[in-house]
């Protein structure tokens, strides 16, 4: 295993992979394969933490056939549909299994250049590096409502992120804000001891039960792939298809319309505000509940870096190409939504994204090594002519 090079100015890693999801294990895996050294960074207490710190009924939307990463299989049946605390001990195993260098805890504050080497910030450590691959999805900080806290303080709230179960609630009514995936799994959990309204509307929803034989084995492998080989940058749908895919919600998958309304949830409109610290609706209903669960989703999670690599349209989306920083060299991202393709942020794209960034990270140290090489045959030669006398300069010439 590598061991990290201490240097005056701060402990030398060749190449830094911040991130140990599965994009950055992934990442790792791919490293090791190749014998480069590195060192994952991770700010979870254990690895698969991204996973096991979700609430407590959360599956997978992808069957286990699928969810397995590059090197080891997923230890269930092909069929069945992993929890969130498999998933996590899965990735645990993966680390432990192919010995991945991952430094927990290490929270990553800030990142930028000095010279040819990127520094990273991590709590008092300054570590240096030739690579830096940022392994993780574009949204990492949840986002909630300017107005969230004009709500009376009688009123739980509790962000998707930091909701576990609902025994986290007041009796009373509970109004869920946003109707994307999680919002909706979280609905039909809480409606069966809480009355429920949910605030929003859905962009769409998969016409058929994933898990029904035909999901898992038929519809499943088709969107598999058309997301993982056909919409992607390489073709000319998509490329289309991406800058709306980019920056809309993903639609309802396990749970449809129609379970919200078997569970007695009730759909109300937007909640645009408040009023004598209540939701208030778009249609100027006052929402008089004991509880309010933000499924509003993240905001970027970037601000740490400090380089020159966000676009000028204010969305907050790091430039790259296929996950190459052009502006930046030696800076990778690898997790991100789209990368290459509809699939890049999933475990089932994840490894092929991780496996081209590694080799273009070996082909770049290969090529450092080759100059450093020369510089040094060149710099050994101009020590040589100055030690020579100048007769024996002429004899060797």
């Amino acid at each position: 295993m590598f061991t990290v090079r201490s240097q005056q100015d701060g402990n030398f890693v060749p190449t830094l992979v911040i991130g140990g999801g599965q994009a950055g294990l992934s990442v790792g895996y791919h490293l090791a394969k190749r014998g480069l050294p590195f060192l994952i960074l991770d700010a979870n207490a254990h690895v698969g933490d991204a996973w096991r710190n979700r609430w407590d009924s959360l599956r997978l939307f992808t069957p286990a056939r699928y969810a397995s990463l590059d090197g080891m299989r997923f230890p269930a049946s092909g069929g069945s549909f992993p929890t969130k605390d498999d998933m996590a001990d899965y990735l645990a195993e993966y680390a432990r299994r192919f010995r991945l260098p991952v430094r927990n805890g290490a929270k990553v504050s800030r990142l930028w250049k000095e010279g040819d080497k990127f520094v990273v910030l991590t709590g008092n450590e300054r570590l240096r590096a030739n690579n830096v691959v940022v392994a993780m999805a574009n949204y990492q900080t949840p986002r909630v409502p300017a107005f969230a806290p004009d709500l009376s303080p009688d009123v739980v709230q509790v962000h998707s992120q930091y909701y576990r179960n609902p025994s986290q609630l007041r009796e009373g009514g509970v109004l869920i804000v946003g109707l994307g995936n999680s919002g909706a799994d979280i609905a039909v959990e809480v409606a069966r001891t809480h009355q429920v309204w949910v605030s929003g509307k859905e962009s769409g929803h998969i016409p058929w039960p994933i898990e029904s034989f035909a999901g898992r084995n038929i519809l499943f492998r088709a969107v598999r792939f058309l997301g993982h080989n056909v919409i992607t940058v390489g073709t000319p749908i998509g490329r289309k298809l991406r800058p709306k895919l980019l920056h809309r919600a993903t639609p309802l998958i396990r749970v449809k319309p129609h379970d919200l309304t078997i569970a007695g949830i009730e759909r109300v409109p937007k909640t645009t505000g408040t009023l004598n610290g209540r939701p208030l609706l778009e249609d100027g209903r006052v929402m008089n509940v004991s509880n309010v669960i933000w499924c509003t989703g993240y905001q970027h999670g970037f601000r740490w870096i400090h380089l020159p690599i966000f676009g000028q349209n204010g969305s907050g989306d790091p430039v790259h190409e296929k996950g190459v920083v052009p502006n930046v060299p030696g800076l990778y991202f690898v997790g991100l939504h789209f990368l290459t393709a509809m699939s890049s942020a999933t475990l089932i794209g994840v490894g092929r994204d991780a496996k081209r960034i590694v080799k273009i990270i070996e082909s770049r140290s290969r090529s450092g090594r080759r100059d450093r090489l020369q510089l040094r045959e060149c710099q050994d030669a101009k020590e040589l002519a100055e030690f020579l006398a100048p007769q024996d300069q002429a004899r060797i010439a």
